[in-house]
């Protein structure tokens, strides 16, 4: 049996909750100094905002729009040894109310040229072959071929892609075998569609194809990519099939999960859902607070009707809701650990 090479989930990820002040903020406690942090208010209707160290502090994307970055000098001040200082604006520091932030490292500095078709282009990035995560910023050509390198060392599983220059909308690459064919949008409830973003190529080990298309590659316009492999025991990312049962289905990860993301993929009109397990009304199971990536909206309180369990070794659905349980309805999903299901020793992680 292989074991996870990551034994300590939260070097790599970690959720931290807090209360704005209105004030300089300093958020601290994450236990590393994270290269992507994803903010979202829970108590009041607001933008998520992203962040990382690639593209720098101050500037954000939000993923419940289209728009493109932007710079506000009092929004993600600094990125800190143990977590991040906010500004003095209310959208991720309003004073009395409550947020979320959502954070990964990534680490070592990697930067070069573009290759395949068109012409090369400048790229700077942020990668941590341990947790299979990288951030890169890539210029566009407006070639159909244009490979952008990830620095994984194995192929990417799920990859999220946005412009920062003009309205354009998140692209994601779903986790299934044939998902170089299709995409999904992050800031709407679209079906995954067919399309040719991705050149029609699978990511390979050292690059990802996109095609001439210019959400993904417009000439000189400047993109963002996170980037994600699986790490056993860490992240998993894929697809499963709901039965339409109080007692739902059951996605294996292969460890207790600290944050899930999800969508229904076969079908138009559902959200993206994001749980963590750091926001439950007990502290623990059930899972029953989510939020949506693709709208501004306020926390989803579902402590009465959870939508699932967090179990050592993946999720256990628990509700017949047709967004994420519908029988039949094919889901992807992205997934991280709190703990890995068997440690690096063998040793069984202790169950929730």
């Amino acid at each position: 049996m292989a074991y996870t090479g990551i034994d300590k989930s939260s070097d790599y990820f970690n959720t931290k909750l807090y209360t704005g002040t209105g004030n300089s903020h300093a958020i601290t406690g994450v236990g590393f100094s994270p290269n992507w942090v994803w903010l979202k208010s829970r108590s009041t209707v607001q933008n998520h905002l992203l962040f990382d160290t690639v593209r720098g502090a101050t500037k954000k994307i939000m993923s419940n729009t289209n728009d493109e970055e932007q710079t506000e000098a009092q929004y993600l001040k600094s990125f800190d040894s143990d977590g991040f200082t906010l500004g003095t604006r209310s959208e991720p520091n309003e004073s009395g109310e409550t947020f979320v932030s959502w954070n990964w490292k990534a680490g070592t500095s990697v930067s070069g040229n573009t290759t395949g078709s068109g012409t090369a282009k400048a790229y700077t990035g942020s990668v941590s072959t341990t947790a299979g995560f990288s951030i890169i910023k890539y210029l566009g050509n407006g070639t159909a071929g244009h490979t952008i390198p990830h620095h994984l060392g194995v192929a990417p599983k799920m990859i999220i892609v946005k412009s920062t220059e003009g309205s354009r909308s998140w692209i994601v690459l779903p986790p299934l075998t044939d998902g170089h064919d299709k995409d999904l949008k992050l800031n709407d409830t679209d079906a995954m569609g067919g399309s040719d973003v991705w050149n029609n190529v699978a990511p390979n080990s050292s690059a990802f194809s996109v095609g001439s298309n210019a959400v993904m590659n417009n000439n000189d316009v400047t993109l963002i990519a996170y980037c994600f492999a699986e790490k056993q025991g860490y992240s998993k990312f894929g697809s499963y099939t709901g039965n339409g049962n109080a007692d739902g289905a059951f996605i294996y990860t292969g460890f207790k999960p600290a944050f899930f993301l999800q969508k229904k993929s076969s079908a138009s009109g559902s959200y993206w859902s994001l749980w963590d397990n750091k926001r439950s009304a007990s502290g623990s199971n059930p899972i029953g607070r989510r939020l949506f990536p693709n709208v501004s909206a306020v926390e989803s309180e579902q402590d009465s009707s959870p939508m699932a369990d967090f179990c050592s070794n993946g999720v256990k659905l628990r509700q017949t809701d047709a967004d994420y349980n519908g029988s039949g309805v094919t889901y992807i999903y992205m997934a991280f650990a709190e703990n890995p299901f068997t440690t690096s020793t063998g040793v069984p992680a202790t169950a929730r």
